[in-house]
């Protein structure tokens, strides 16, 4: 599961609210992380069960960690399970970003996420070159198919991990629940993925920062934005990794192609669009496999997403990047 980058809100609080300005706050704990809620609406209107609710149902659809979930049975060979309205969002739009980013974003590489130990399942000691070759043959977004509301898997050990895109879907379901109640302005956080709609209690588009690639534990800010009816997804690999006795360094982000858990010359992408969250939060995923290089050629020729990368030059240092349309 990728370790999203903190997103800080810098928000400050009037000192004396308008009834029909409330500032709302919800916090809590989501799919093996945290989330913020803050919306503007009048009177005392309380969202928690249906944000519950929505976490419990996304829960039970997608989780690889809850053992009696839909995604769970389905990968342990349970045919018989039929895909919800939730799961079978999340495969459609896996499936078209599997296919633009030429297999860079591939939820089928759960069974690498396990066998490295970053994910639910027990992993395989002592990983080489022959163990990876045969797992590879399990990966692959093409091997699967969505047919009458069901998941079809070509190899019974093909395991589904949608967790790269779990986070902004939830993000989107929640976004949805207010629209449909009404509230136009809002910010949903889950793990430091976001979405937002019209303006905060100060009237002034909600502001995220974006945090440094910091290894040693601080946190400082390389860029702060104004999200103006956006969805914003970060990735990056230098909090979730694992050292060997060795020294080599595995991160979480595991590349489907190779099968290997190496990082790239990309220490971090953010991606911003008007999309849904989940879709930039897959995008953001599969930056961190393409690297630096391949990120910024795929972004000329998606000039709806915008996008902040951090990358190590030839030289070993640190640099930024952003995208022709990012200050639009």
């Amino acid at each position: 599961m990728k370790n999203c980058l903190f997103a800080a809100f810098l928000l400050l609080f009037l000192s004396c609210e308008s009834p029909k300005n409330n500032l709302n706050i919800i916090e809590g704990d989501a799919i093996g992380t945290t989330f913020t809620v803050r919306y503007l609406a009048a009177g005392n209107n309380n969202y928690e069960f249906k944000i519950d609710s929505l976490i419990a149902a996304i829960n039970k659809s997608a989780s690889t960690y809850i053992p009696t979930s839909d995604l769970s049975k389905i990968n342990k060979g349970d045919t018989t399970i039929t895909a919800d309205a939730n799961l079978q969002e999340v495969f459609i739009k896996s499936e078209r970003i599997y296919r633009e980013t030429d297999g860079a974003f591939d939820p089928t590489v759960g069974i690498l996420v396990n066998a490295w130990g970053f994910g639910p399942e027990k992993p395989i000691e002592n990983m080489d070159s022959l163990k990876v070759t045969e797992l590879l043959k399990f990966v692959g977004f093409d091997k699967v198919k969505l047919e009458n509301r069901k998941i079809k898997k070509l190899y019974p050990e093909i395991y589904l991990d949608f967790n790269a895109i779990a986070k902004g879907y939830l993000v989107d379901m929640l976004s949805r629940m207010f629209e449909k109640n009404g509230v136009a302005n809002y910010m949903v956080e889950i793990g430091g993925e976001i979405r937002a709609r019209g303006q905060n209690e100060k009237g002034l588009p909600w502001k995220i920062a974006i945090e440094n690639p910091n290894t040693d534990g601080t946190r400082s800010f390389a860029t702060v934005i104004d999200l103006k009816d956006e969805s914003i997804a970060t990735s990056g690999n230098y909090r979730k990794f694992k050292v060997k006795e060795d020294g080599t360094k595995y991160v979480h982000t595991i590349n489907p192609k190779t099968g290997y858990a190496k990082e790239s010359n990309l220490l971090s992408a953010s991606v911003i669009s008007k999309s849904d969250c989940a879709d930039v939060d897959g995008y953001a995923t599969a930056f961190m496999e393409m690297g630096f290089e391949k990120s910024t050629a795929f972004l000329k020729n998606h000039p709806e997403l915008k996008a902040f990368l951090i990358y190590v030059d030839e030289k070993g240092e640190m640099q930024t990047y952003k995208s022709a349309n990012f200050d639009k």
